[in-house]
């Protein structure tokens, strides 16, 4: 493929580098493959979601369903004036089915043919047991009167996170230990290397949010891997990664360090990401799902593996390990205009369709992980894909595949590529760029509300009535006037 003629100056000012690239080089590379992208896993649970079968016959009210196996559900009824004994024995119904009253109200009932009623009407807001919807409605009916569901503004949503304590519950792996299932993959007949990869993995498995970050003793072998990856790849990175991405690698260098001798530690990269950027690791067992791994970057968290790829094959993984993370992708969270473009991305998918997630998994493919961006004249990389690679980076910056100027609109729907390297990579202006872009087009999907994250409580508010966004302008307002007696003062001196 040649590149397209929107970015033929971006051709001619990185050939320079790269014109003369060596295809037996990248042959001699095996490429077995990328196992279950997250696009891919987008894709099947769209697919599963569209075949299954139709609602239950409480129809679209009963649908915020938690992790946890409850249904979010509003309900309307109404109390005849009977000494308050028709209050009780609902209540009776509530504790029978261990029903979560998340917000209860009354207001008097509707007016008889004499303008006058004693009747009480309820709203209520609650959590009930999935499998036992239906029977409560019916329960209520048998002590209530004109009993009705009321649909949810997000009631068509799937459940998302709203707190990071809650990311506990986004571990949805598309594969559990991938060199026990998969007979390509290069440690499948290493019992040792599979043995090893269990240990580490239930570090990951058994983490909580809070608990300290799993120390891993890596061993000689893991250490030969980590360097000859090391090595190899920092011997490109001056001539093929971006500004961004070098200088956050020598932040990483002098104080976490990163060097060839040693696998640096989660605990430690994540202590300086959060002071740099605000961004923090979190240990994973393997690839997770599209919509559990893309909720945790709304967080500005980060799920990352810490085993090692096997040593058979160092130059590519099919799947993430501690190389592709650590080098790849973290030296970029350093960087405060990629750290906001990363949130953005998470922050769209939260109560996305699944059609949106595929979406967004495909702008997350071919930017975080594929991603090129135009630097003084020349075309430098920033996907972590192509930066823990060696050979897709050197492909991706010859003058084989085509470049196409980021579009997210054209993007999220452009095929991938997971057996091969990518024909066509998508280039950005900038991460502000970038990030404006993303930003536009999150904006078109479809939502009933809309959120803010809360930095200082790591939190998301659903925006989704008067007063709440009353409140968040009022915060808004105190920080303007912190901004105005500045300049006021600035204006002064």
């Amino acid at each position: 493929n040649s590149r397209s003629s929107s970015s033929s100056s971006s051709s001619s000012s990185s050939s320079s580098s790269s014109s003369s690239f060596d295809h037996s080089n990248v042959l001699n590379i095996p490429f077995t493959g990328r196992k279950r992208s997250l696009i891919e896993d987008a894709r099947r649970d769209r697919e599963v979601a569209s075949a299954s079968p139709g609602p239950s016959p409480c129809g679209d009210n009963l649908v915020f369903e938690e992790k946890s196996g409850k249904v979010r559900l509003s309900v309307l009824f109404a109390l005849k004036n009977e000494k308050n004994a028709g209050f009780f024995n609902a209540g009776k119904v509530f504790e029978t089915f261990e029903v979560k009253l998340l917000h209860l109200e009354s207001r008097p009932g509707r007016q008889s043919k004499n303008g006058l009623s004693d009747d009480l009407e309820f709203f209520l807001k609650c959590e009930v047991p999935s499998s036992d919807i239906d029977i409560f409605i019916n329960s209520l009916k048998r002590v209530a009167d004109d009993v009705r569901t009321v649909q949810d503004e997000r009631g068509k949503l799937p459940w998302f996170p709203q707190k990071i304590s809650d990311l506990d519950k986004c571990n949805h792996l598309v594969t559990k230990y991938n060199p026990d299932l998969d007979r390509d993959h290069p440690g499948f007949s290493d019992p040792e290397y599979r043995k090893r990869r269990t240990v580490i993995t239930e570090l990951a498995f058994n983490y909580k949010h809070g608990d300290p970050l799993p120390y891993v003793d890596y061993t000689a072998g893991e250490l030969a891997t980590w360097k000859e990856v090391y090595r190899t790849l920092t011997a490109i990175y001056p001539s093929h990664a971006c500004t961004q991405f070098l200088e956050g690698l020598q932040q990483l260098e002098r104080e976490c360090g990163y060097g060839e001798d040693k696998i640096p530690q989660l605990r430690d990269v994540s202590a300086f990401l959060r002071g740099r950027t605000g961004f923090q690791l979190r240990p994973v067992a393997g690839l997770l799902s599209a919509r559990d791994f893309l909720a945790s970057l709304a967080f500005r968290v980060f799920q990352c593996t810490q085993y090692i790829r096997h040593s058979s094959a160092p130059m590519h993984s099919p799947e993430p390990d501690c190389c592709h993370e650590l080098l790849g992708h973290i030296p970029m969270f350093t960087n405060t205009e990629f750290a906001q473009f990363s949130q953005e991305i998470g922050l769209a998918s939260l109560g996305a369709s699944d059609e949106d997630i595929e979406k967004l998994a495909t702008l997350y493919w071919f930017t975080v992980e594929f991603g090129l961006c135009e630097q003084n004249g020349a075309v430098k990389a920033y996907g972590a894909g192509l930066l823990s690679s060696y050979g897709e980076l050197l492909y991706s910056l010859s003058n084989e595949p085509e470049y196409r100027p980021f579009n997210p609109a054209e993007t999220c729907i452009q095929p991938y590529q997971d057996h091969t390297y990518q024909p066509v990579y998508y280039v950005s202006q900038s991460f502000e760029d970038a990030k404006n872009k993303m930003r536009q087009f999150s904006s078109t999907i479809q939502k009933a509300f809309s959120i803010r994250y809360d930095p200082y409580t790591c939190s998301l508010e659903v925006l989704d009535d008067v007063s709440k966004i009353q409140k968040v302008l009022g915060h808004m307002m105190e920080d303007l006037k912190i901004l105005h007696s500045a300049l006021e003062r600035l204006g002064q001196n």
